[in-house]
């Protein structure tokens, strides 16, 4: 014959799930206001971040996007022309100092040597290969092909910047440029009537 419940015993039942109830939410809070103490002592004392999500990557792109420090580095000048265009055309320094990330000027003198206009394009190369990215042409006249009257000398511009990012084993640089006559150009500007006349002297 089972027991029935009496005021007294349900009363007593109530309380004791209030204080469990009471004991679980106290352990809860306790446990939760101890998240920052432990990120405190692990960021502060023990120097380890425990920083995640967006502001993480934000760190890494920062450190992405630090500058570099610039350096000093030769760049050296070549120029040379394909055999069927009859320019002469050689850079008018061989080397020159420069600071990774400041932008400097050189030139090349061209002349064409033949007794008609001649049209010609210029095909860039940088030496070691690894560094033609770091090498950029702000302004260059290999962006656009040449058209020269017959005998004329021309002095052209190229500007430039180098990566600071340039790896560490690359000293010298090397900008070299092959010019090739643009038959089609050429032709075109023949029959357009282009002027003829003796090559004058460089």
């Amino acid at each position: 014959m089972s027991a029935e419940m009496t005021p007294d015993s349900t009363r007593s039942t109530t309380r004791g799930m209030g204080k469990l109830v009471l004991v679980i939410a106290v352990a809860f809070l306790v446990t939760f206001s101890l998240v920052p103490f432990y990120r405190i002592a692990c960021e502060k004392v023990l120097g380890v971040r425990l920083t995640k999500g967006p502001d993480r990557a934000a760190q890494v792109a920062a450190v992405a996007a630090a500058p570099v420090a610039s350096r000093w580095i030769t760049v050296q000048f070549d120029g040379r022309v394909n055999s069927k265009l009859s320019w002469d055309f050689a850079p008018n320094q061989l080397q020159m100092r420069v600071e990774t990330g400041k932008p400097y000027s050189a030139t090349y003198r061209a002349h064409n040597n033949s007794s008609h206009v001649v049209v010609g394009n210029a095909v860039p190369s940088i030496a070691p290969a690894q560094g033609s990215k770091y090498f950029a042409k702000t302004e260059c006249f290999c962006f656009t092909e040449q058209k020269m009257q017959p005998g004329e000398t021309r002095d052209m511009p190229v500007r430039f910047v180098v990566d600071p990012a340039l790896p560490s084993d690359i000293d010298v640089l090397t900008l070299s440029y092959t010019f090739y006559q643009n038959d089609t150009l050429t032709e075109r500007a023949l029959a357009a009537g282009a002027t003829t006349a003796a090559p004058a002297a460089p």
